[in-house]
């Protein structure tokens, strides 16, 4: 797990981050969110596929005014997508990522900070059939020969750009 999250890390961290969603709305609609204290942890968005949960805190610093991590949500949870750097993957409509959500955590400090976390998700390239009963099955023997011949399924993937906007406070 530790490795999970400083992997992500680097896409974490307080930079801005160039919007390619311009006139995009996002599948998920909600309101911003309640102003959050300085020093008080809070989640930002759960991923549920992917086992992960977005936590963030305002520092009440000028560098960095938030910080982000992401946590695993259960010990045993399989995760059935994977949360990538958005730094690395470059989420862009055009490579058939979709923007998912839109985040915004208002500073209760500084009323004209605020948190703006970006979701993206990018589907699996192919979904899994379903039997008559309408259950997916997989049988080891086929996936270890699928494995075997590099034919293995992209998981859906999700990706998080995350940054503070508005103006710092003294």
């Amino acid at each position: 797990m530790c490795r999970f999250a400083s992997v992500l890390f680097v896409s974490l961290t307080v930079v801005p981050v160039a919007l390619a969603a311009d006139g995009q709305a996002p599948e998920i609609e909600r309101e911003t969110a309640p102003p959050q204290a300085v020093g008080a942890a809070h989640t930002l968005r759960q991923i549920p596929e992917a086992c992960a949960r977005i936590e963030g805190v305002f520092t009440g610093q000028a560098e960095p005014p938030y910080r982000f991590s992401v946590k695993q949500t259960s010990p045993g949870c399989q995760p059935r997508a994977r949360l990538v750097n958005a730094d690395e993957v470059q989420p862009d409509p055009d490579d058939g990522w979709l923007l998912n959500d839109v985040v915004r955590i208002p500073s209760a400090a500084c009323p004209s900070q605020q948190a703006v976390a970006r979701i993206w998700r990018k589907p699996a390239a192919a979904s899994l059939q379903t039997d008559a009963q309408g259950r997916a099955r997989i049988y080891l023997d086929e996936a270890r020969a699928q494995a075997d011949t590099g034919q293995v399924p992209q998981p859906e993937l999700y990706a998080a750009q995350l940054r503070v906007e508005g103006d710092g406070c003294d």
